[in-house]
């Protein structure tokens, strides 16, 4: 008998009814649970994405209007102003984010027993460095294109200003090795994603805008903040902790 290592348990278990001795019959009982086990950990953490969706879209929606309020003030500044404002924020963020990833992964494996320090450095610094600039750069990135700004540009700040980024991002997962918590730190860590965002975008303004350009910045603000953040801070450490059965 060969089992369908993509199938379903269903699929699986018109399988373990075929004959067999007791031997073969217990194999197939355990593959069978592995099979099981394994679906409903996915299920489970389907169902915790959308839960923490849910739940973070309203504030989410609220810092976007916080960065559209910024942007009626501050749409007509120099490149270069925006420029350093990205850069103060940017890398608060990383810190942030560093510190809650460390943390959640810290407060979910840690107190098992399993302290694995050199994980916890690779979850919070991919969490952190790779969810944020997917947040602040990549996706206001694509606005500006959908835009057509005469300023877009990318900047990737781990490469751009790897000597600020990279010690930060380490210097939050090393204060969440020994102060873990995750309270606080979220709430400021969408706030700052969104005024990141909002500032990579305004570097690309020229001083051009309408109404058109507010609505697409608002719903790129969002997105560029709801999924990304969520899932840095949540669901991605949570993927590494093994739980028992």
């Amino acid at each position: 008998m060969v089992l369908k290592e993509t199938g379903s348990i269903f699929e699986n278990e018109k399988l373990f009814k075929k004959g067999g001795n007791i031997t073969n019959i217990k194999i197939k009982q355990s593959v069978y649970e592995y099979y099981y086990y394994k679906e409903l950990v996915i299920i489970k953490m389907l169902r915790i994405i959308i839960r923490e969706l849910k739940k973070h879209a309203p504030f989410t929606a609220l810092g976007a209007l916080t960065g559209i309020a910024i942007m009626l003030i501050f749409y007509n500044i120099p490149s270069k102003f925006s420029y350093n404002i990205f850069y103060t924020l940017h890398p608060i963020h990383v810190l942030l984010s560093a510190f809650t990833t460390a943390a959640m992964y810290n407060l979910n494996t840690f107190y098992r027993g399993k302290k694995k320090l050199w994980m916890m450095v690779i979850v919070g610094y991919l969490g952190s460095v790779g969810i944020a600039t997917l947040s602040d750069s990549l996706i206001p990135y694509l606005g500006e294109i959908l835009l057509n700004l005469p300023n877009k540009g990318i900047h990737i700040g781990f490469i751009e200003k790897w000597w600020l980024v990279n010690p930060l991002a380490f210097t939050g997962i090393i204060i969440a090795y020994f102060r873990p918590t995750t309270k606080i730190t979220h709430a400021g860590h969408v706030l700052l994603s969104t005024w990141a965002s909002l500032f990579h975008i305004i570097m690309a303004l020229g001083g051009s805008i309408s109404w058109t350009i507010f609505i697409i910045v608002f719903l790129f603000l969002f997105l560029s903040v709801w999924l990304p953040c969520c899932t840095s801070d949540i669901v991605f450490p949570l993927l590494f902790v093994k739980r028992k059965k």
